[in-house]
């Protein structure tokens, strides 16, 4: 039953008194060095035992007067703060039960007046003023306490295991998902910096192989939702959330972090991080390695390194390589923004040059840009080659560094066995790098191992909701000749983005692949308008037009693609094209070879897949390139 007791002098419950009007808390009759804000919000929680107190009617009582805008962190603080006096868990609560983004309710019975006289041995001595939250610095005493803060976590939980403890003292939970950190600085200008804290908490954990963690583009659409936690939870396919919030002031950054299971909307832990923003990639690694502690992820010894290794960074190299993260990561496809990107992460270098991260990211759109036309291959791959050796000589745990050394030896090297080793490699750091598996599906489809292809397409199902992942299940099922699939692909990732001209000629693919040519000859066009007038798709159109019969209308645009290429000059793979669907193979067949010649970006994954060389796959000497390079029919 609730107890309403708005007035009262004295609350009692178990062996504690608040003296409300003296603003004392006692246990056994002893004093506790209990003031402040716990305080408040105890008196608060006692006087309507039994009742939700909601976060708005704390702010509303005890804030009111505060200027302090992080009301999330000094409130998360003394509800800690009050649980390691009271000897209470979040995980199992005796006195504060946790609502989560609702407030709290005290639980246990409360009872207005003295309490009994003591029986028996009062304790000794008042808990020693410890803070409340761990507090990240370059201190050796705070980083022992660090130390020995997770080793008892540590052993807490594996007596917990072995002794048999219900599933709620220690949640086996296997898949987890970072919602975008609040920006509490009140400067809007700050967003980047909490998206970067997110987008990096998420890459630390990801690092965890026992954990499947979701991506940074799925959850993006979640930014300042409104939907229940286990609506978010459910539609993600996770068994925890994290949520918390992230400011800087100065030279100071916090992070205060919160876990809960999806499934009950329980909350299992918080705390709050507090360090020099040069630490900011130690705090980091610290955050996750709380959280895999707390839902008993098994971590290697090396995953512990990873944690625990990072170095301290410039301040002004950091934002930098933040901005160009969120330029690279949002719009990759545009030339524009990767130029931004490139220029961002060469100012990280230039203002730190052992950042390791910046390198890894001047190596990305390097090769992005050589994907784009706007750098021409050789110098952008010999630029990357560059980038990538400086960040694996300062830091070889990087995963989406062996990532993009995969996609180099791939698509630039054409060394297959070198790029699986570094796939490997990449997945083998980052399990949940969901960038590595789906650049790894298109690889394995691209050599036929069309098991191994389709099982990775499961894995980034399971990781990725977004953008990148719909093109690499495009792209997969391309290089499958899985035309079906194909079209069910491409639908999927045209609801995410109706104007992708990528999947628009996808899908027009796939119907040409399956026979519906008229649907095949709307999706062309419109990935033509839409790509302002790429050769690709207007090549593809004039295929179509040519297999349902229309030869005038396809020679018409092939012969002015012709015409056009000679001011503006396609590459050699893509003229092998118009001229095999001309008819003129000789000239195809001397176009391939040129592009063979000179490993051509676009060379390797169509040559198997490509609809538009389908009427030379006879002729001998498409057998034979075939051959050369590694690839069967």
């Amino acid at each position: 039953m609730a107890t309403s007791a708005p007035n009262a002098r004295r609350l009692c419950f178990d062996v504690f008194e608040l003296d409300v009007r003296a603003g004392e808390l006692r246990k056994h009759g002893i004093r506790l060095r209990l003031q402040g804000q716990p305080l408040q919000v105890l008196s608060a929680l006692l006087k309507r035992a039994g009742d939700v107190v909601t976060l708005e009617e704390l702010r509303a009582e005890i804030w009111a007067a505060d200027t302090f805008v992080d009301f999330d962190h000094s409130l998360h603080n003394a509800i800690a703060r009050l649980r390691e006096v009271l000897g209470d868990s979040a995980e199992r609560p005796r006195y504060i039960e946790t609502l989560p983004r609702r407030g709290y309710r005290f639980i246990a019975p409360v009872r207005v007046g003295d309490l009994p006289a003591p029986s028996g041995a009062a304790d000794s001595a008042p808990p020693a003023d410890l803070p409340g939250h761990l507090r990240v610095t370059k201190s050796h005493a705070v980083l022992l306490t660090t130390v020995l803060a997770v080793l008892v976590l540590s052993i807490a939980l594996w007596l917990a295991r072995t002794a048999g403890a219900p599933a709620s003292a220690a949640p086996r939970l296997n898949s987890i998902a970072v919602l975008p950190l609040d920006n509490l600085s009140g400067d809007p200008s700050e967003e980047f910096f909490a998206d970067g804290m997110t987008d990096q908490l998420i890459t630390d954990l990801a690092k965890v192989g026992s954990l499947r963690v979701i991506s940074r583009t799925s959850v993006l659409q979640y930014k300042g939702t409104k939907k229940r936690l286990p609506e978010i939870a459910k539609e993600l396919h996770v068994d925890a959330i994290v949520e918390g919030s992230v400011i800087r002031s100065g030279g100071r950054v916090r992070v205060t972090a919160q876990l809960l299971e999806a499934s009950t909307d329980h909350h299992l832990w918080a705390d709050t991080y507090d360090g020099d923003i040069g630490d900011v990639l130690k705090l980091q690694g610290e955050v996750a390695g709380a959280i895999a502690q707390q839902i008993s992820a098994k971590l290697t010894s090396q995953q512990q390194a990873q944690l625990r290794q990072a170095t301290a960074v410039d301040p002004a190299a950091y934002d930098a390589y933040l901005k160009g993260r969120l330029y690279f990561t949002t719009e990759f496809t545009k030339p524009d923004s990767l130029k931004k990107a490139q220029h961002l992460f060469e100012e990280a270098i230039q203002k730190d040059p052992n950042f390791a991260l910046a390198y890894a990211g001047l190596a990305d759109t390097y090769v992005y840009l050589a994907f784009t036309g706007v750098l021409q291959k050789d110098p952008a791959y010999r630029s990357a080659k560059e980038a990538l050796a400086k960040a694996t000589q300062l830091d070889d745990t990087i995963g989406e560094a062996h990532d993009t050394l995969g996609v180099l030896s791939w698509q630039f090297d054409w060394d297959r066995d070198a790029a699986e080793r570094e796939f490997n490699r990449a997945i083998a750091l980052a399990p949940s790098y969901s960038c590595a598996h789906e650049d790894r599906a298109i690889f394995l489809a691209s050599v036929g191992r069309r098991s191994e292809a389709l099982a990775e397409i499961a894995k980034i199902d399971q990781l990725d909701y977004g953008f990148s992942s719909a093109s690499a299940e495009s792209q997969t099922y391309y290089a499958l000749r899985d035309y079906p699939a194909l079209i069910e692909a491409s639908k999927r990732g045209l609801l995410l983005d109706p104007k992708d001209s990528g999947q628009h000629y996808f899908l027009g693919v796939g119907y040409e692949g399956t026979g519906e040519l008229q649907k095949a000859i709307s999706e062309y066009q419109q990935a033509l308008q839409l790509s302002d007038g790429s050769l690709t798709p207007a090549v593809a159109l004039a295929h179509a037009y040519s297999a349902a019969g229309k030869k005038a209308e396809a020679d018409k645009i092939l012969r002015d693609l012709e015409r056009k290429a000679k001011h503006a000059p396609a590459s050699p793979y893509t003229m092998a094209t118009i001229y095999a669907g001309l008819g003129e193979n000789d000239k195809a067949f001397a176009l391939l070879e040129k592009a063979y010649s000179e490993k051509s970006l676009d060379f390797v994954l169509p040559l198997q897949s490509d609809l538009l060389l389908d009427h030379l796959r006879l002729d001998p000497r498409f057998q034979i390139m075939l051959h050369r390079i590694g690839l069967t029919t």
